[in-house]
């Protein structure tokens, strides 16, 4: 007899407010909860931006020869709604539970066909977090490209708007997050053993520093790969990071480093390589974070300078310099490094594009410019001996 296979149903829109608070906290036990709620989007890239998409919501089903899963339901229902697999697309889930094991091995053996697909898994809670096979299905998910993390207030914040059926009620965090430190380290300890490689084409088109992206001419994002290193000591960890909605990269990766309780009598240092310089919000955040910190020493080097010519991006990117924060711009020996250290390269060496060097010094030039002394700046200009 044939194995039992869920058809394609179409989601719901919809979730009431009580379903959506009852079962979506950040809870370290959670008794009573035996339903799985996933909300889903679905971005189509179309060039040089994502459309719409898709959206709704999937609940956990049971059958009375085979159990689905909310992942299963959405699994079977993409397949029916999007056959092409040479598009672009971006999937983002926030799920009341975790993955279980069989949930992730099906995912992966989804990654496999749909290898133009990202997909990120913000979860509420996790699921058996201390069974072997449970931690081991979420590596694994990670290990494929999945970006895992667990959901915070914007993700709550952002579920109410979209999914829930709030009838005009703003949202109130309540007790949602009354576990999320806790369940944040968990995790981190779970995925620490492991970390998530890039992609050879996702590197080469996210941190090539051309002026402008490659085809298929899709917009680049904020990729951030950081490697910490006790000085003196044994300590060394690595990671990549790229923005989610509402968090960009830099944010997400000093939640990472104060995630690891680092002992403040004790000396690190951190590289870190990042697709595009900060935005003046998250060049503050930097900021405030190495003050807090001052065992920590920072270096940052960017590919790329965003939108350098903004009085406020200037600003942001000096207030880091004055900080201490070592800013620079990867060269070669800089995307040489990245691609060792953080790139699935299968022992393949790196191979530089065109105008790689001569790219770099140009960016190199107006950073310099930007980063100099504004004496300087004014001695620059009166050389100009403008009336």
């Amino acid at each position: 007899m044939e194995p039992w296979r869920p058809s394609p149903r179409k989601p719901r829109d919809w979730i009431d407010p009580d379903t959506f608070l009852f079962h979506f906290p950040n809870l370290r036990y959670a008794n009573g909860r035996r339903l799985c709620y996933l909300c889903f989007q679905v971005e189509r890239e179309d060039h040089c931006s994502y459309d719409d998409g898709d959206w709704g919501i999937f609940e956990s089903e049971v059958h009375p020869q085979a159990r689905c899963h909310a992942e299963l339901c959405f699994l079977y229902w993409f397949y029916d709604q999007y056959p092409s697999r040479d598009e672009h697309y971006h999937v983002t889930w926030w799920v009341s539970w975790s993955p279980c094991p069989t949930c992730a091995e099906k995912v992966i053996e989804f990654l496999e066909e749909y290898r133009n697909l990202e997909l990120s898994i913000f979860t509420s809670r996790l699921y058996f977090s201390r069974h072997e096979d449970y931690q081991q299905g979420l590596r694994c998910l990670w290990n494929s490209g999945v970006q895992l993390d667990i959901m915070s207030y914007d993700d709550f914040e952002y579920c109410w708007d979209t999914f829930v059926d709030h009838k005009g009620m703003r949202f109130q965090r309540r007790h949602m997050l009354k576990d999320y430190d806790f369940l944040v380290t968990e995790l981190e300890e779970i995925l620490r053993t492991k970390m998530n490689p890039l992609r050879e084409d996702k590197f080469y088109y996210q941190f090539g520093n051309q002026h402008r992206a490659p085809k298929p001419y899709c917009r680049r994002k904020t990729y951030l790969c950081y490697q910490l290193e006790q000085l003196d000591g044994p300590m060394s960890v690595k990671g990549c990071l790229q923005n989610k909605k509402k968090r960009h990269a830099e944010i997400r990766f000093i939640d990472k480093i104060k995630s690891l309780t680092l002992d403040p009598s004790q000396r690190f240092e951190i590289t870190c390589y990042i697709t595009w310089s900060s935005c003046p919000t998250c060049a503050g955040a930097l900021v405030d974070f190495v003050k807090g910190h001052p065992h920590l020493s920072l270096r940052i080097f960017a590919s790329r300078l965003y939108f350098h010519w903004l009085k406020k991006n200037i600003l942001g990117l000096r207030h880091l310099q004055e900080s201490g924060v070592l800013m620079a711009v990867m060269g070669h020996r800089e995307f040489e490094d990245c691609w060792r250290k953080f790139v699935d390269h299968q022992d393949r060496p790196f191979q530089p594009w065109d105008n790689l060097d001569q790219n770099s010094k140009s960016i190199k030039r107006r950073l310099q410019r930007i980063l100099m002394p504004v004496n300087d700046l004014s001695d620059n200009f009166s050389n100009l001996k403008l009336e």
